[in-house]
């Protein structure tokens, strides 16, 4: 119900309390889990005090309740245990502070635990979450190496001893965080993110040495598994040893077994990398050398053929044809010359036969006119008429001075 109030008339702090604890008392009881931070059991107090966080959230509450009934799980849960608590919101009305007053408590077994990761894996599995195809490879030899882990940890000595006694010149950046706790999952996720915004970083560990089951679930947390698979640089989990399995190592691009693992994982041997290209140079010098001496011996056997060792005798050989040719050629073309002097003298015989010219020489002579008409019939010319008469050895001017007589 909404109070009448105003600056000139305000109501006192205590009435305020007085109401809200009105409200709360009419909240029924509620079961709540949760893990104790602080315990405290001072001696002849009949009433134990305790915080009770969220594991994945940075909320915490206070729990009271009577001895009496911590009594019964005294021996099963102490600070750092998950529990659940059947507890009923009070308001404690001087002090203006809420707290849950507890009526039972139970401890939250190792198999419940497991039972509850298996159910998220399975969700974040439908999800892909841990899908092969979305693993990316790691870098051969990262220019840095980012490292979340424990202050000052076993984890730490490891992966950095390991990782400079086999590459001497390799850089971390290393974010310290809490590895276990309430704190743990919130400062990992910071530190992973912090290290993915560097652009120098290219592969992020997170390593931590063993532990129980309830010492590794913040590495089993949704929020840090969906923070990891959003990381755009890949990362490697080398948490606790190697019978661990925290969900981290199934959404981590890499699963070392343990932290030492994970540096040799990261970061190539010196050594190893020195012996492997010498072998390499090795393998190519004996490649280059089969092959020249392959191609050595071809050539020998190119040049032991009687083509390539006696290159003259097939140009000897073709020599000889050409001057058979030549000879044949010249041969032939005098046959042909021959043949045709022949038939051209026997042409030129023929010619000659037939020629007026030696009818000419037997004493006949060809009467021509002025206009180089021969003269055939004596009517054909007058009296007076200048001929040219022409005799096989040249030609003379005569005149017609009679007339001329036909023959009958």
């Amino acid at each position: 119900m909404a109070l009448n109030t105003s600056p000139e008339a305000p109501i006192p702090v205590g009435e305020v309390s007085r109401l809200i604890g009105g409200w709360i008392d009419r909240l029924g009881a509620v079961w709540v889990e949760g893990q104790i931070t602080q315990l405290s059991r001072r001696p002849g107090a009949g009433v134990v005090f305790m915080t009770l966080r969220d594991p994945s959230q940075e909320v915490s509450l206070s729990v009271t309740c009577y001895r009496q009934v911590f009594d019964q799980v005294a021996d099963l849960v102490g600070e750092g245990a998950r529990v659940v608590v059947l507890g009923r919101p009070e308001w404690y009305a001087p002090r203006g502070q809420l707290s849950l007053r507890a009526a039972e408590i139970r401890p939250v077994g190792v198999g419940e635990l497991l039972v509850r990761l298996e159910q998220l894996r399975k969700a974040l599995t439908a999800e892909g979450l841990f899908d092969a195809s979305r693993k990316r490879p790691l870098p051969f030899l990262p220019r840095q190496v980012g490292l979340v882990t424990g202050r000052a940890s076993a984890a730490e000595r490891d992966v950095l001893e390991t990782a400079r006694q086999r590459w001497p010149a390799v850089r971390f950046a290393v974010r310290y965080a809490a590895v276990q706790g309430v704190h743990a999952v919130p400062q990992v996720i910071e530190a992973v993110r912090a290290l993915d915004a560097d652009p120098d970083v290219e592969v992020i560990v997170v390593a931590r040495g063993g532990g129980s089951v309830e010492d590794l679930l913040p590495f089993s947390d949704e929020r840090l598994l969906r923070a990891v698979a959003d990381c755009r640089t890949p990362v490697v989990s080398a948490i606790g040893h190697e019978p661990d399995t925290p969900l981290l190592d199934l959404v981590a691009d890499l699963r070392s077994r343990t932290p030492t693992h994970a540096a040799k994982d990261v970061v190539p041997d010196v050594g190893e990398e020195h012996a492997r290209i010498q072998q390499l140079r090795d393998r190519a010098r004996r490649c280059v050398t089969s092959f020249v001496d392959q191609q050595e011996r071809g050539l020998a056997d190119w040049m032991s053929r009687p083509s390539m060792a006696y290159p003259h005798r097939l140009l000897e050989q073709r020599s000889d044809q050409v001057d058979e040719l030549v000879v044949r050629g010249r041969r032939t073309l005098g046959h042909l010359l021959d043949r045709a002097d022949a038939e051209l003298a026997h042409t030129r015989a023929r010619v000659v036969a037939l020629s007026p010219a030696a009818t000419l020489r037997r004493g006949y002579a060809v009467l021509q006119r002025a206009d180089g008409t021969a003269v055939r019939e004596p009517g054909e010319v007058a009296d007076g008429e200048a001929l040219r008469a022409r005799v096989a050895e040249g030609e003379f001017q005569v005149t017609v001075t009679s007339e001329p007589k036909v023959d009958s």
